[in-house]
């Protein structure tokens, strides 16, 4: 009679999940990849159609919306998810005012130079709302 050692088949089976649960993992990240991507396609695909139409789905929090569903399928603790939602609202605001700067630039400019008016105006408008949201006591940075 052979008698077998428990902690050798123990790390057998361990070592065979091992290389399953990589694949899963990276599974997982593709999926969010691909459903993450599907989600621009589609904004940019009803911009063609539709200015009005691509406008409102891009304004619609799906960025926010599929984190919020990442960070929850990962099992991330309550507090860290309803601190994201929090901190995506403040951020939000800052950028609204830059989304006026793009239009009125491009038709100036061009639209490279109108993206970088757009990217600077936002940084501008995000650190003067950053200092203006210290003083009534909300730490964004």
């Amino acid at each position: 009679m052979r008698i077998i050692n428990p902690d050798a088949r123990t790390k057998n089976a361990a070592e065979v999940r091992r290389p399953a649960q990589r694949v899963r993992r990276k599974l997982k990240v593709y999926t969010k990849y691909l459903i993450t991507a599907l989600m621009v396609i589609l904004v940019s695909e009803a911009a063609k159609y539709s200015d009005r139409i691509g406008g409102l789905i891009a304004a619609l929090p799906m960025v926010t919306v599929l984190t919020l569903i990442w960070l929850h399928v990962e099992q991330q603790p309550d507090q860290k998810i309803a601190n994201h939602a929090w901190y995506t609202f403040w951020y939000v605001i800052p950028t609204l005012p830059a989304m006026l700067v793009f239009p009125a630039l491009m038709s100036r400019f061009g639209f490279w130079l109108a993206l970088m008016g757009y990217v600077l105006a936002t940084c501008v408008c995000f650190i003067v709302f950053t200092f203006v949201a210290r003083r009534f006591g909300l730490e964004l940075l």
